[in-house]
């Protein structure tokens, strides 16, 4: 019997309780962690997406009136509100845990329980569980997508949701900050896996003794510190999406083992020796010149062909100026809620200075740059001061340019409005000291 994709945390001050109930679930469930204590709760959710709790209502000899369920039971709705909850009560205790289901617990359980009612009010915590999650990808997916006008990223956005429809393998190209993740995210929404895991992968952190157990799993005992059977990054995401970022980053004597996988479809998990059968699609991505690395003997040939069965390049901000100001304004409502906060915008004359600045970490820069902005920010307006993005030397930046005439204005009403104060007059344009003294002589504004 293949056990379900799961993550289930039991929590309960007596051990016989915990070891019973796990020795059940883990001939179903995935990975079951269990807590002596609620105090563990906390560090366990933070740590772990753990799909449902059961949770004891009473942990102190002489309180039995379940009020500590109740309060663990807050603080676990308030740290993952998307968890399960099903509270484990005595026969006596029935309206506590009513009271609790009143407040947010999915069901409760009776203690001594029976193994078939337990099983089945698991599975249908994690049917609710899934749900949930489909939950937040939609609102993600209505939110989170900015696609943007210039013909490169149409362009790239139309290919991906023709590929997105097959279980064509992924290659997406572009440089840092591009936005390779939100875009194999997309790929994955629009595909008829949506409904299944969407698994990242960095696999430019992690190091070569991790590749293997990361990846693909390993049963217990396996070596030193495996206490418990444990799935990869691959099965984790079966019968959904895997994406594999920075796959340039990948040693040489690692990529044989990959491409194993990625040919027949299977894995072995360290310390088995049977293989498990895979349905999962392959995304990867890289900033690096992959066809240059294979060129020179660094990257597999065989493990490209693998994993570009459609290849898309993500273009930089930089070739897509119609698209600076439109992204920019989504970034800043994005942030804004981000913040719960509401009705932000940029002050009028930042427009021009958003498309000509070099953008050289793309989204990723221009996110960083508007949030610091928002909160440095007075009045729901973010002005040039806040954004930092003046001090920079534009290359080959021709004079005659309007942009320069338009900078050398803005500078002369600084100047004035500060009655030349150079330190106010730099801090409200968002420059250094030495960057607005350059730009007083290149405009001849000594005087």
């Amino acid at each position: 019997m293949r056990k379900k994709l799961a993550q289930i945390l039991i929590v309960d001050d007596q051990e016989e309780i915990l070891f019973s109930a796990k020795m059940i679930l883990k001939k179903h469930f995935e990975t079951i962690f269990t807590a002596n204590s609620p105090k563990k709760i906390i560090s366990i959710l933070s740590e772990n997406e753990i799909n449902v709790v059961l949770l004891d209502m009473n942990y102190r000899i002489g309180f039995e009136d379940g009020r500590e369920g109740i309060h663990w039971l807050k603080e676990i709705k308030t740290l993952s509100p998307h968890t399960i909850v099903i509270l484990m009560t005595a026969f006596g205790k029935i309206d506590t845990a009513v009271e609790g289901i009143k407040i947010g617990a999915f069901d409760y359980v009776l203690k001594p329980w029976n193994n078939e009612k337990l099983l089945e009010t698991i599975d249908k915590a994690l049917t609710e569980s899934r749900k949930n999650n489909k939950k937040i990808i939609v609102e993600k997916t209505e939110k989170r997508y900015f696609t943007g006008t210039s013909q490169k990223i149409k362009q790239a956005y139309s290919i991906a949701e023709r590929v997105s429809k097959t279980d064509a393998n992924v290659l997406i190209l572009g440089e840092n900050g591009t936005g390779k993740y939100v875009f194999a995210e997309f790929i994955h929404q629009n595909s008829n896996r949506k409904n299944e895991p969407f698994v990242h992968v960095d696999l430019g952190s992690l190091s070569d003794n991790l590749f293997e157990s990361e990846l693909f799993g390993y049963a217990k005992g396996a070596f030193t510190d495996a206490k418990t059977d444990t799935a990869g990054r691959f099965e984790t995401a079966q019968n959904g999406t895997i994406f594999l970022d920075e796959i340039g980053n990948i040693p040489l004597h690692l990529q044989a083992k990959l491409l194993h996988v990625l040919q027949t479809k299977t894995l072995t998990r360290l310390g088995e020796s049977k293989p498990r059968n895979l349905d999962v699609r392959v995304i990867a991505a890289t900033n690096s010149d992959i066809k240059l690395e294979v060129k020179n003997k660094t990257f597999r040939e065989d493990l490209l062909y693998r994993i570009n069965t459609m290849e898309i390049n993500l273009p930089p901000l930089r070739e897509r100026k119609e698209d600076i100001i439109p992204m920019a304004n989504f970034v800043l409502n994005q942030i804004a809620e981000k913040y719960n906060q509401e009705n932000w915008r940029f002050d009028d004359n930042t427009a021009p200075y958003l498309e000509r600045y070099p953008w050289k970490g793309n989204v990723r820069e221009m996110e960083n740059k508007i949030e610091r902005a928002l909160i440095l920010a007075d009045n729901n307006t973010i002005s040039l001061s806040n954004l930092d993005i003046l001090d920079f030397e534009e290359i080959q930046e021709n004079d005659e340019n309007p942009l320069s005439e338009m900078e050398k204005t803005a500078i002369e009403k600084a100047l004035l409005k500060h009655h030349g104060n150079i330190s106010k007059t730099a801090e409200e344009l968002g420059l250094s000291r030495a960057a607005l003294y350059r730009r007083i002589d290149k405009y001849d504004l000594k005087n």
